[in-house]
Parts: structure tokens; C-alpha cells; sequence
């Protein structure tokens, strides 16, 4: 049997599993597996930091903004120094984009992959202990390593993502990741210090019941997002929406539903950052049987212009995202 066919048991350790699946990585050389290694490792440091929250100085608001405008927090900060020192110490990535920083993080070697991050996703969730997260996505840069980044080492499409995955932080810290494969979901357990293979081969349901979505903006959103909504609500749909984009799409991925940031008046190419989180996210819906829209495609189609593009988001059960498409279009009547 091939190494890449081994079924692993429930229980088996990352870098087990890691090493078994390595032969179906487009580029089985080890260089992806060391990374997705030294993601692994960070996120064990996030965690630990995390949990102090409350106990030590690291909680609460920087009293700045990030790029995005937005009231930048103490573990914002945090997270993003652990995940871009252990990418660079790694050596296996030559760029990081990261959402807490206005221009990329050019490391200047001769790494060969393209890393996206928000390294902590949920800011505004941090300070009332509810669960957040860290989304990233892997490209292989275009250009030949060793050479100057260029634009289009950067600005790929998320179909050219040969990685992608989040970090949990919530009741257990767990790893969900996808390398084109499935998506397989690791649970840490911190007296070991390992992450264990707890969710094989995860599967979203094809429909739901389930719609998440800040319906504070509801008289913000187009009246066709306003229709579909009406009638998630006729239906009897549960709406569950913790404003961490990692937990809301877990919940989901598990359970089947929706999860909708549409844009609005006030922000009308949508909030969400096509980079650090959409393609990530979208990438894995798809490999488990979802599916990611704009409203008006595939966001693995959409090719950023710019570091911190924003782009509207519809993702999760395959049925549900194309049903408010058709909202979207007109054509659900």
C-alpha cells in the first residue's frame, strides 16, 4: 500500500499523520510539512499565552488601530510576533501576509511558499473569553526562490492554495487543515503537548439549519439578503452567530448551515479580508463538501488586487450557499 493511502487511527499525533500523507502534497519534499509543523507549534504558544488572559497584562485594547481601522488588541499583537517569528525561523516561507500588517513580510530567502494569516481572528471576542482563532493559507510561490518577490508571487487566487486551515481556541484548542486531500481536524492536549487526530475526514452537510449572521445589519443588507433571511426565520432555522468567523464556520462545518457576511451601505465590498481569511476558509469548505460564494461566484476564482481586499462571504452547506445565490440573482422566485 502507499504511504499516502494509510488510513490513520483516531488518536494518531500531527507529525505521524503529517509524515504518512506527506506523498500527496504536490510538492512531497517536506518543505509543506515543516510548515504546517511550524504553524502547529506557534499555535501551541498562542494557546498558552491565551490562556493567561486575565491572569497577566496581555488582554485589553493596544489603544491603536491596525491597518484596517479597527481597535488593534493586546493579543493581536501577541499572536502575530509568534506566528511570523516561527514561519521565519522554519525557513520553508519567503513571504508572510498578515492582517495586522499594512505591507508584506518579505523574509528574504530562499523559502517557496506564500503564507496568509490573521493570526487572531475574533479580536473583539478576546476580553470576554468566548472562542477565537487563527486562519491561514499556504500558496507555492510563482517565481523561482531566491529571486525578488513579485506581485504575482502574492496576489494568487485561492484555487492556488495548496494548504489551508485554522486554529481553534475555544472549550479545546484544535487544528483543522486541509492540503487538497479532505480536511482532518487535530485536538491538543496540553499535558502531552501534541495535537491528536480527532475529526478524520470532516464532512459538511450538503443542507442545514442553521444561518449565522450579524443581524444587527440586517436594514444595512440588500433586500435580497434581506429576503433570504425572512425566510431562514419562516423555516424555523436556528440562528447562531458568536462574531469569531473561525467558530461560527467550525460550528457549521460540524453541524450543517450558513454562515453570511454580505456587504452592507457603509462597507460595500464586504468586511471579511479575501486574503487572510476568505480564501482559507473557502478552500476547506470545499474539501469537505461545502462550498464558498461572493454572492456572485466562487471565491476561489477571485484574484486580489490588493493586500487587504475585502470581498462579501456565503459559506458553508453546498445547497444553502447556492440558494442565496439565487436570492442574489433573482432568481429564487
Amino acid at each position: 500500500m502507499e504511504q499516502s493511502r494509510i488510513a490513520l487511527p483516531i488518536g494518531a499525533a500531527l507529525d505521524r499523520f503529517i509524515k504518512a500523507k506527506q506523498d500527496e502534497f504536490a510538492y512531497a519534499t517536506g518543505e509543506l510539512s515543516q510548515l504546517l509543523r511550524d504553524i502547529a507549534l506557534a499555535g501551541k504558544v498562542v494557546n498558552r499565552e491565551i490562556n493567561k488572559a486575565g491572569l497577566v497584562d496581555i488582554s485589553g485594547s493596544t489603544g491603536m488601530e491596525n491597518i484596517q481601522g479597527e481597535d488593534q488588541q493586546k493579543l493581536d499583537n501577541l499572536a502575530n510576533i509568534r506566528f511570523i517569528r516561527a514561519l521565519t525561523k522554519g525557513g520553508e516561507a519567503c513571504v508572510i501576509v498578515s492582517e495586522e500588517d499594512e505591507h508584506i513580510n518579505d523574509l528574504k530567502n530562499h523559502g517557496k511558499y506564500v503564507i496568509c494569516i490573521d493570526p487572531l481572528d475574533g479580536s473583539s471576542n478576546i476580553n470576554v473569553n468566548v472562542s477565537i482563532g487563527t486562519i491561514f493559507s499556504v500558496f507555492r510561490r510563482i517565481t523561482e526562490p531566491g529571486t525578488p518577490i513579485t506581485r504575482e508571487d502574492v496576489l494568487q487566487p485561492g484555487k492556488n492554495q495548496v494548504a489551508a486551515g485554522y486554529l481553534l481556541y475555544g472549550s479545546s484548542t484544535m487544528l483543522v487543515y486541509t492540503t487538497g486531500h479532505g480536511v482532518n481536524g487535530f485536538t491538543y492536549e496540553p499535558s502531552l503537548g501534541e495535537y491528536f487526530l480527532s475529526h478524520p475526514d470532516m464532512k459538511i452537510p450538503e443542507d442545514g439549519s442553521i444561518y449565522s449572521v450579524n443581524e444587527g445589519n440586517y436594514y444595512d443588507f440588500a433586500p435580497e439578503v434581506q429576503e433570504y433571511i425572512d425566510e431562514c426565520r419562516k423555516r424555523r432555522y436556528s440562528a447562531r452567530y458568536i462574531g469569531s468567523l473561525v467558530s461560527d464556520f467550525h460550528r457549521n462545518l460540524l453541524k450543517g448551515g450558513i454562515y453570511l457576511y454580505p456587504a452592507t451601505e457603509t462597507m460595500k465590498q464586504g468586511k471579511l479580508r479575501l486574503m487572510v481569511e476568505s480564501n482559507a476558509l473557502s478552500f476547506v469548505a470545499e474539501q469537505a463538501g461545502g462550498f464558498a460564494s461572493s454572492g456572485t461566484g466562487r471565491v476561489l476564482e477571485l484574484v486580489p488586487e490588493s493586500l487587504h481586499e475585502r470581498n462579501p462571504l456565503y459559506i458553508g452547506s453546498k445547497n444553502m450557499v447556492r440558494e442565496v445565490e439565487n436570492y442574489i440573482s433573482g432568481q429564487s422566485k
